[in-house]
């Protein structure tokens, strides 16, 4: 089985060293070559051709945003920002991803050993989804071997059962998105009116990113946009983007919504989950929800679809032409928790429609 090919651009020996090894461990990744900074990659791609690209943003002699617009005026390799910037580089690391990168990764911290087995497992996937977003399919490679086992939302809240809804005419959207989501939530919540019911969204996205993503979207949008903190309320005119590295749960307390946002491990490889955030919804809002998954990696988001389905809430998916990967919105569908699949220009108005 041919491997993906990867090429590194980071001007930190060390953690080209990190990335090389990680994705050297994937029989299904081979990093082709590495360079300390932009200059020595446009070189090297002269003779080069690797599948992907895994970028630092910041760098000498050539930005990473600068590199990136290169790269996509020329040879269209798919590009994933790789940064440990937080505060001062999250704006950045939003701004290529709308410039065309793929994905964003954060560097391994070296010396937590829970945090590089954990890094491993999201390090390859992204690197595979961006394969793929290239390709439009999902890329022939081979599972990484010796990971933990996946976790189901079982770890985080019991399944919905009966009982649990109280009657209310207030509606809530929830929203889960993975690999080309960031684009795609901006066109989404860009046309939502400032009437439009409380949305809170899951887009897997490294700690201290959403924050700044949150704020970009809030520029741009009619409906208020902020990172969730605990405790905070859904109301109408206002989307609460969940925090990297923690799940945030949708809560009732009598006619009031609000979100829990809380520590625990993985769940379908991600902090936070979809499925999680899916799943409270279909335990504490029942069919006064309504979901929607989006384009992504991977099954995250899909059982929690069908438990809101089985809950009586109106469940919408992406449609595979409009997604850059369509794995999280295919897997929603294959287990029968999906509605109506629709393309990404569409969501926003039959969200609308079922939330009246």
């Amino acid at each position: 089985m041919e491997r993906i090919k990867v090429m590194v651009v980071d001007d930190s020996a060390v953690v080209r060293q990190t990335l090389k090894e990680l994705l050297d461990s994937d029989p299904g990744i081979e990093v082709l070559s590495v360079a300390s900074d932009p200059i020595f990659a446009l070189k090297r791609l002269e003779t080069e051709r690797p599948d992907v690209i895994v970028s630092d943003v910041e760098m000498p002699r050539m930005d990473g945003l600068s590199f990136l617009r290169k790269i996509m005026e020329t040879s269209q390799i798919p590009v994933v920002i790789c940064s440990s910037k937080t505060e001062a580089g999250s704006d950045n690391a939003i701004k290529a991803m709308e410039y065309g990168a793929v994905d964003i990764i954060q560097k391994p911290k070296l010396g937590t050993k829970q945090f590089l087995e954990e890094s491993k497992v999201e390090i390859c996937d992204v690197v595979k989804a961006a394969y793929a977003s290239r390709h439009r399919r999902r890329a022939p490679v081979a599972p990484i071997r010796d990971v933990a086992p996946k976790l189901t939302a079982d770890v985080m809240l019991p399944a919905p059962g009966a009982g649990h809804i109280i009657e209310t005419t207030e509606k809530v959207v929830v929203v889960g998105a993975s690999t080309g989501g960031t684009e795609a939530l901006r066109e989404f919540l860009e046309v939502l009116p400032e009437d439009t019911p409380g949305v809170v969204i899951v887009q897997h996205m490294p700690e201290h990113f959403t924050a700044a993503f949150a704020r970009r979207l809030d520029g741009l949008c009619r409906v208020s946009v902020k990172e969730a903190a605990d405790n905070d309320t859904v109301i109408r005119g206002r989307v609460l983007i969940a925090p990297g590295n923690k799940h945030t749960l949708l809560k009732r307390s009598g006619a009031r919504y609000y979100v829990e946002v809380k520590e625990g491990p993985l769940v379908c490889r991600h902090r936070p989950s979809v499925d999680v955030l899916f799943r409270s919804a279909a335990r504490y809002a029942g069919n006064n929800a309504v979901g929607v998954i989006m384009t992504g990696m991977g099954d995250d988001g899909s059982r929690g679809m069908k438990e809101m389905h089985d809950a009586k809430a109106w469940t919408i998916a992406q449609d595979e032409r409009s997604c850059v990967v369509f794995g999280m919105p295919n897997e929603a569908i294959k287990l029968g928790g999906v509605d109506v699949v629709l393309p990404l220009g569409k969501i926003a108005p039959e969200v609308l429609r079922a939330a009246k």
